[in-house]
């Protein structure tokens, strides 16, 4: 159904079509530059940890939008960038999940009366709690991890919607981690690079199955849209009651992980070139260290 709505709007209509598009995107461009201007004078009087989250959200989200950019110019990348690309992006999320999201969890549970055993216990419970979250929502929603060498157009848009369900716990640790000075900037960069290869990979996987440059671009700037949301969410959470700090940090940590080993890892490996994939994973997994560190 998706798809045979997508291709009517984006069907050659000659020159009243495309003012009848021209028009009705003037009018919703119009309606977000309102909305953005209404957000902006309301900013200031957000509390911090929001501040930060929705900051954090909109560079993730900008991020998978910068990645999308080159399939405005070009049709193909290599199958063995591609898969470097989704390597470098899981071993991101490993390094974030534990430097950024485990041990901040760990050291916020100390920091609130735990003992060692106490935060080590809390600190699994969330990672557990947030693993099997993203299983169930894994199981309930419908999407495909291998469509085959050739994916068909179905399988391509259920590709990219289970990218975009699973942007949700991406902008929930960035949220829960805006709450935390020492991760917040951190969590935010390392998924922000996460994203770049991310949206290339969702704009080529579209243009592959036969759409134009524009749907393929906007289609994958749309998808990164779930993170300023679920950053606000998350954030929300945290701010509620400052003892979820730490489970929050662990539940986004396990359902990042959850993510990397079912989702990314194997899509990387999905068409062989195995090596660069696990190459782009410890780039990846060094520069969010660093990254983390400097920070």
């Amino acid at each position: 159904m998706v798809t045979k709505v997508a291709r009517m709007h984006y069907r050659r209509a000659g020159l009243p079509g495309f003012l009848r598009a021209l028009g009705g995107w003037a009018i919703a461009l119009a309606g977000l530059v309102l909305l953005a201007i209404q957000l902006h004078a309301q900013f200031g009087t957000l509390p911090a940890g929001v501040r930060h989250a929705i900051a954090g959200g909109t560079m993730a989200a900008a991020a998978t939008a910068l990645g999308a950019l080159p399939v405005l110019v070009m049709r193909n990348i290599a199958v063995g960038t591609q898969g470097a690309l989704l390597g470098f992006g899981a071993g991101v999320m490993l390094a974030a999940s534990v430097f950024s999201l485990l041990l901040p969890g760990f050291d916020a549970a100390i920091a609130r009366g735990a003992g060692d055993s106490g935060a080590a216990l809390t600190v699994a419970a969330g990672l557990t709690i947030g693993a099997a979250l993203l299983l169930a929502l894994d199981r309930s929603l419908p999407h495909t991890h291998q469509p085959g060498h050739e994916r068909s157009v179905a399988a391509v848009w259920l590709f990219v919607f289970a990218i975009a369900v699973h942007n949700i716990p991406e902008g929930l640790a960035i949220g829960v981690a805006a709450g935390e000075a020492g991760s917040g900037r951190a969590v935010a960069t390392g998924i922000s690079l996460q994203n770049v290869p991310e949206g290339l990979i969702i704009a080529i996987a579209l243009l592959t199955a036969g759409y134009g440059r524009g749907l393929a671009f906007g289609v994958a700037v749309l998808s990164g849209l779930v993170e300023p949301l679920a950053a606000i969410v998350g954030s929300m959470m945290v701010a509620v009651s400052a003892a979820l700090l730490p489970w929050g940090l662990a539940a986004a940590a396990g359902a990042m992980l959850f993510v990397v080993s079912h989702e990314i890892i194997p899509e990387s490996h999905r068409r062989g070139h195995e090596t660069l994939a696990t190459a782009g994973l410890l780039i990846g997994f060094v520069t969010m260290m660093l990254l983390d560190t400097l920070l």
